[in-house]
């Protein structure tokens, strides 16, 4: 049930690890490796761990041999770049044809000093998110080329930024449960944090968002993975009318997106304020997990 699989190794280690993989949406193979690097690392981060290595798995288009081999050498060029900012080898992987492009890792590490997982949460808590969110929307827009420049570079510049530096200030404070925001969206993986037994509030205006993002849902941008991901609205929201366009940018899939976690009430502020120096200008307070089931939204 959580961000990746904790082994028992031997009597004294354990090993958590992960696999991810997804189609390109940019037509970069090199930034888009890096950002597929980043989004495979944060399921370790989202445990507290630090990796220790990583394996490739490259879908690449049908093309000459040559065009195959630079878009490959690309793709791993800018995966090497995030990998190695990280301290993780890229030790091997694999490759095959395909309609389009993708690429995956699966990635190991080993747990931190403190290991952190979906559960564990307490009323009062508050809840702490490193990035804004808007990906899918943005990108939604962008293949449409109804995303200005300025959004679409944002969310990239977003994308890039390692959450490896989020992990140790979140352990500091005293976190008790994380994941990242991924594939179901913020209010996707906040229900996977809040089970059956919690609820949270959240204000409408805590919720960082990256550029153009409302404006875009607005007009109807969405992730193809919107329909799915608001199957969950009705357990989490409850009876709450919420707008098409909240609702879109809530379930709204991310790639490369925050860490999300709960902290003792007395330590979300300078949390916020450690994260914003350590280089998570967006990072924000969102609100408080409660004892009541749903999320509320004010």
């Amino acid at each position: 049930p959580d961000d990746a699989a904790v082994v028992r190794w031997s009597k004294n280690a354990d090993m958590i690890t992960s696999v991810d993989q997804f189609r390109a949406f940019i037509d970069d193979a090199y930034l888009f490796g890096r950002i597929a690097a980043n989004h495979a690392l944060n399921d370790i981060f989202a445990m507290g761990g630090v990796p220790h290595h990583a394996l490739a798995l490259a879908v690449l288009p049908f093309a000459t041999s040559a065009k195959t081999s630079e878009a490959l050498f690309q793709l791993l060029s800018g995966a090497r770049a995030t990998l190695d900012a990280a301290n993780t080898p890229l030790v091997g992987g694999h490759s095959s044809e395909g309609e389009t492009l993708a690429l995956g890792f699966s990635v190991s590490g080993r747990p931190g000093p403190t290991m952190l997982t979906k559960r564990g949460a307490r009323p009062g808590d508050r809840l702490i998110l490193t990035k804004a969110i808007g990906s899918g929307i943005v990108f939604a827009a962008d293949m449409r080329a109804m995303a200005r420049s300025g959004a679409v570079e944002s969310m990239v510049a977003s994308m890039l930024i390692s959450n490896a530096q989020a992990v140790p200030i979140l352990a500091a404070a005293g976190a008790r449960s994380a994941t990242d925001v991924s594939g179901f969206g913020l209010a996707g993986h906040l229900g996977e944090m809040l089970g059956d037994a919690l609820g949270a509030s959240i204000p409408w205006e805590a919720i960082p968002l990256s550029k153009d993002v409302m404006a875009l849902a607005e007009k109807g941008f969405t992730s193809s993975l919107l329909p799915e991901n608001r199957a969950q609205a009705v357990a989490l929201l409850l009876d709450q009318a919420v707008s098409t366009a909240r609702m879109a940018v809530l379930f709204d899939p991310q790639t490369a997106g925050g860490l999300l976690a709960s902290v003792p009430p007395g330590e979300a502020a300078a949390c916020v304020l450690r994260l914003r120096s350590a280089g998570y200008p967006d990072a924000a307070d969102i609100g408080a997990v409660t004892a009541q089931r749903g999320l509320s939204l004010g």
